[in-house]
């Protein structure tokens, strides 16, 4: 393991996903999936996220068209999440969104059109928007 890299992938996934976020993951952690955080930490954070090809808001909109069209929407609302954190608009995110529905079709637009409604209520009952 790079524990450097392992360090600077977990500060890039605070910065995106929030401190509780990760301090929940990781404190839920027990022997058996401590590795797996310990990978997030340094192969998807570290690796991927700390690379300077990409800004964060070009990786987070990369990530939701990805999640979107793997079904993959409890990931895909912690990304919009992140995405939000990373200071992409209301306008940018919707026109996501739309692209999604086209390319990814329909009711996967619909679905991640809802689960974005639902993030951004919690964030903004949170006062983060």
């Amino acid at each position: 393991m790079d524990e450097a890299l392992r360090k600077k992938g977990e500060g890039v996934r605070r910065h995106v996903l929030g401190d509780d976020y990760v301090d929940r993951a990781m404190g839920a952690a027990d022997a058996f999936s401590k590795p797996l955080q310990d990978m997030l930490n340094e192969y998807c954070w570290g690796m991927a996220w700390t690379d300077d090809g990409l800004d964060l808001r070009q990786r987070s909109l990369l990530n939701l068209g990805m999640l979107a069209a793997s079904n993959r929407m409890h990931e895909f609302g912690l990304h919009f999440r992140g995405a939000v954190r990373n200071g992409l608009t209301d306008r940018e995110l919707q026109a996501a969104l739309v692209q999604i529905a086209v390319y990814c079709g329909v009711p996967a637009g619909v679905e991640a059109f809802r689960v974005a409604r639902a993030v951004r209520a919690e964030m903004a009952g949170e006062g983060a928007i």
